[in-house]
């Protein structure tokens, strides 16, 4: 017992039983060869939810200790991964504008609701509750998140700026867009340096950190070449009536958006409190919804305006030309006087959410760099938490949980297929948990188990959770000390190692091998796709839909089991007639049904039934075999109850065979066994059919019955025949596999 409490309250006990200096050695390798990738590739992460570059590192310290101490697996890598960066995005974005304070602490809130939520489900051993996400689904959303992440990623491919649309698919219309208008080539072309380099070390030197190597050598040419080309000026210095209206018209939409938003919570506020009194009129509530409406219309406006001014004053390019007095100005690119000399850059202005400081404008000739990135740890503190936002996140919260897990789970059980490792699924439910709360205290977003590093980790010869923390501490280092010679890592670059990373997630043969499994799981796998991409950002929506379809599927087939008319084979078993073209005994009806028999499907039972006594006017008795029949409710023994008195009343005898212990144990304590007969239930379709035969065919003249007597097939038979038969004995014998041996084999 003892032994027990400690396995589940420090796992990691175990692993150190028995450690020696081989398997830290072999630990230490793996733990900094997994760092290597990590650290790229949690600041790509990060910047794919939204946060700033450096976040990702804040995720990659404490969180994967702690997965490590606490989880079930002794490989598995957590930290940021792509999936649930870009959910975390997708969660936060209605909220709050991407990269601002209330976003970083939202994105910190968010990470402490899926601690808590996956924690409290590994308490309460609920690890099941991750089957509502049927594999169809997963799949179906894995491969558009692929293609949403590695298309999101676009902008900074290209180095341009666009305004998110309210559909993924039209923001990519507008990179594309703005991409053919303008496109800064020094950016394009150190993505493809990374990509090169990449691929390249992937193929010739597999073992070598090709990630790390493309971050070195393209921040190591950002460097040297000054990639990033920027100025502050006052817009006195800029010779453009036309670039100076535009500006005002912006800071003035922006300043004047915020008006209306203030004005919006007030009167959102006033009129929740109205609603919650009582004897307040209709007319007060009426017009402060008339007044939410208009504010609603003019910020909708506002939005609009504020859009098109910033596409412009983005495509707004200027050139710099010094004057005789040396002073240096900035004309637009195509109206710079001549005879003056030019520094033939195309500078752009930097406008975000915020107005512009007309004596302090930001523009650009160059490409956009991680910068600067805060040295020393993250501050360990408690998140901000608010109540209404959080309450607001807590659906989203409860799906990244799960997905989470769900990748965290499957990565963890691929490796222990491989290492022999026994894992707990509840128990690495409590480590992600325990990851995500306790990396929420140091800044961290929320994360999980990661494939692509999981994989390094396990080929690097991880033995132990030591590895992860030898990778925490090697990001422990690049926080203290190297933090300076990051800030000119080209973001073209960590978007590149994005879509990298994220090639491995598109997986089309999943939707092939869902569809030969069930033309169902195929088609919920496609639809979830489908909409997946439709819906995006609002990815949530993708989800619910599959989730929904799948549910619905099975209640459809749970309402109408497979059922068939059975009769003897050649083989000597008892097969589908229709499909073996078998004859059929006008006596003895053998009705097998597939599936539990409770209320949502005893009106088909008894359908199904009815009509073949109807079809068959010669019936004198009938068996439902009833192998696959794993439970009964008391719909079903009330259904079956009135169906012995119906078949009675029409001079007919019923028979069971197959049914297991526990339907067994229902129909005595009911009493429905001693009303159909004890000897009228029987354990196997053969005994039944021996046990009626005789009954049922008293005075009747059947020398070759179906049943008794297997059909003749002459010798001659044509060879598509004879494919047919031994194709019919295969699967015979396939069916003759015990379930749990079907299992283990798939």
């Amino acid at each position: 017992m003892t032994s027990s409490i400690l396995n589940r309250v420090a796992p990691f006990v175990n692993g150190f039983r028995g450690y020696d200096s081989n398997r830290l050695r072999h630990d230490l390798i793996a733990g900094v060869t997994v760092a290597l990738v990590l650290i790229p590739q949690s600041m790509a992460y990060a910047q794919l939810a939204g946060l700033p570059p450096y976040y990702g590192l804040y995720a990659a310290f404490i969180p994967p200790i702690i997965a490590a101490l606490f989880g079930s697996s002794r490989q598995l890598a957590t930290g940021p991964v792509a999936i649930v960066s870009l959910m975390t995005a997708t969660a936060l974005e209605p909220i709050a504008t991407a990269g601002s304070e209330s976003f970083i602490a939202y994105a910190i809130l968010l990470a402490l609701l899926i601690g808590i939520f996956q924690l409290l489900l590994g308490v309460l051993r609920l690890g099941l509750v991750v089957n509502f996400l049927s594999h169809p689904v997963v799949s179906g959303f894995t491969n558009a998140g692929a293609l949403i992440i590695a298309t999101s990623q676009l902008s900074k491919l290209f180095g341009v700026t666009v305004d998110q649309a309210e559909h993924h698919y039209e923001t990519i219309y507008r990179v594309i867009e703005e991409a053919i208008y303008y496109t800064h080539w020094p950016t394009l072309a150190l993505a493809a340096l990374a990509f090169a380099i990449m691929i390249g070390v992937r193929r010739v030197a597999p073992r070598l950190p090709n990630v790390l190597l493309a971050v070195l050598i393209t921040t190591l040419v950002s460097y040297f070449m000054g990639f990033e080309d920027k100025i502050r000026i006052p817009i006195e210095r800029v010779e453009s009536t036309e670039f100076t209206q535009h500006l005002a018209k912006f800071n003035s939409a922006i300043s004047y958006l915020e008006e209306k938003a203030t004005q919006r919570v007030t009167l959102r506020g006033r009129y929740d409190s109205l609603a919650a009194q009582d004897g307040v009129e209709q007319y007060t509530l009426l017009d402060l919804n008339q007044k939410l409406e208009y504010v609603g219309v003019d910020i909708d406006r506002l939005k609009k305006e504020i859009h098109q001014e910033r596409t412009w004053l983005r495509r707004y390019h200027l050139t710099g030309v010094t004057g005789q007095d040396g002073e240096v100005r900035y004309f637009p690119k195509d109206s710079a006087p001549k005879g003056d000399v030019s520094d033939n850059h195309c500078w752009r202005i930097k406008v975000g959410n915020v107005p512009l400081n007309p004596d302090e404008l930001t523009f650009s000739c160059g490409g956009a760099v991680v910068g600067k990135i805060p040295e020393g740890l993250p501050s360990f503190k408690i998140p901000s938490f608010d109540f209404s936002v959080a309450l607001g996140l807590l659906p989203m919260a409860m799906i990244i949980s799960l997905l989470g897990f769900m990748e965290a789970i499957s990565i963890a059980k691929a490796m222990a297929a491989k290492t022999g490792q026994r894992l707990d699924a509840n128990q690495e439910l409590i480590g992600q948990g325990l990851a995500n709360i306790i990396g929420s205290f140091s800044r961290s977003y929320a994360v999980s188990g990661s494939f692509s590093r999981s994989a390094v980790n396990l080929q690097s010869g991880a033995i132990t959770g030591m590895s992860n923390v030898t990778s925490s501490l090697v990001v422990l280092v690049v926080l203290l000390f190297l933090t300076p010679l990051l800030y000119h890592l080209p973001q073209s670059v960590l978007a590149a190692i994005i879509m990298m990373a994220v090639v491995g997630l598109l997986n089309v043969k999943s939707f092939i091998h869902a569809w030969r499994a069930q033309w169902y799981d195929g088609m919920i796998g496609i639809v979830t796709f489908i909409f997946t991409l439709t819906f995006a950002p609002h990815l949530d929506r993708g989800i619910i839909i599959g989730v929904a379809l799948s549910l619905l599927l099975y209640l459809i087939r749970n309402m109408k089991p497979a059922m068939a008319m059975l009769s003897l084979n050649i083989d000597g078993s008892y097969r589908n007639r229709e499909r073996f073209s078998l004859e059929q005994c006008p006596y003895v009806a053998v009705l097998r049904y597939g599936g539990s028999l409770i209320f949502s499907n005893v009106d088909y039972l008894e359908n199904q039934v009815l009509d073949t006594v109807r079809n068959m006017p010669k019936l004198r008795h009938l068996i439902i075999v009833g192998n696959g029949i794993n439970e009964i409710d008391a719909s079903g023994v009330d259904a079956l109850s009135v169906l012995v008195d119906r078949l009675h009343g029409q001079g007919l005898q019923l028979s069971i065979s197959g049914c297991n212990d526990s339907v067994l144990d229902v129909l005595k304590r009911t009493g429905l066994a001693a009303k159909i007969g004890e000897n009228n239930i029987y354990r196997s379709v053969a005994r039944a059919i021996d046990g009626v035969w005789e009954k049922a065919h008293v005075n009747v003249d059947e020398a070759n019955c179906p049943l008794r007597v297997p059909p003749f097939h002459p010798l001659g038979i044509s060879d598509e025949s004879r494919r047919a038969m031994m194709e019919a004995d295969k699967q015979h014998h396939r069916d003759l596999i015990p379930p749990w041996k079907k299992r283990k084999d798939q």
